[in-house]
């Protein structure tokens, strides 16, 4: 029992007309966790081109989750807003990430920022260790966001919003040790007629 025939790792084996003893995986073999048969999810590319479609439906918690995300990766680099002034280049370093909101980044599909984040662009490395491919597609949609927010005119705002929205009126501000308590909103003309 204390010495037992076997063969080291990767060692010579005269069983095997190769003469190695590692044997290659049976073809098709797929490792468990690794089965991704759905391409454009893992891949964000129809074919050879980045899709413009978020595989799964954007709520609510996807576009927080990936706001989550997007300040722990991207904003160190890309900044909060998107525009490239994150808190690591105004430390000097060499090069600044290029601005969500230009031209050229408004006009992509949301698999090229997907693309990106999986395989890295320029000196920016892949985040394909760091961030799963679910939260890769919830930064995207939230990049998508940040664009439409920091671009929204007039006409995109609902009617009957004001803008900017009206502060908050407290009646008393709190104390620290409890809350504030606002005052309620006179009605208008529109709310009283429903």
């Amino acid at each position: 029992m204390h010495v037992q025939p076997r063969q080291n790792p990767l060692s010579r084996s005269d069983f095997y007309p190769d003469q190695r003893s590692a044997r290659p995986p049976v073809e098709g073999t797929v490792a468990r966790g690794q089965l991704h048969e759905d391409t454009y999810f893992y891949t964000g590319k129809i074919g050879n081109n980045p899709g413009d479609v978020m595989p799964f439906p954007v709520t609510k918690e996807v576009m927080d989750r990936g706001r989550e995300r997007y300040n722990v990766y991207c904003s160190p680099c890309h900044s909060m807003l998107g525009d490239g002034n994150g808190i690591v280049p105004s430390r000097g370093f060499s090069r600044k990430p290029p601005s969500y909101h230009s031209d050229r980044l408004m006009k992509v599909p949301l698999g090229y920022f997907f693309d990106v984040m999986t395989n890295g662009y320029g000196i920016m490395q892949d985040y394909s260790a760091q961030v799963s491919p679910r939260d890769r597609w919830c930064i995207a949609a939230y990049i998508r966001a940040l664009q439409l927010s920091q671009n929204a005119t007039m006409n995109d705002v609902p009617q009957g919003q004001s803008i900017p929205s009206q502060p908050p009126i407290f009646e008393e501000p709190g104390t620290g040790a409890t809350l504030p308590h606002e005052m309620p909103r006179p009605q208008t003309g529109k709310e009283e007629s429903k």
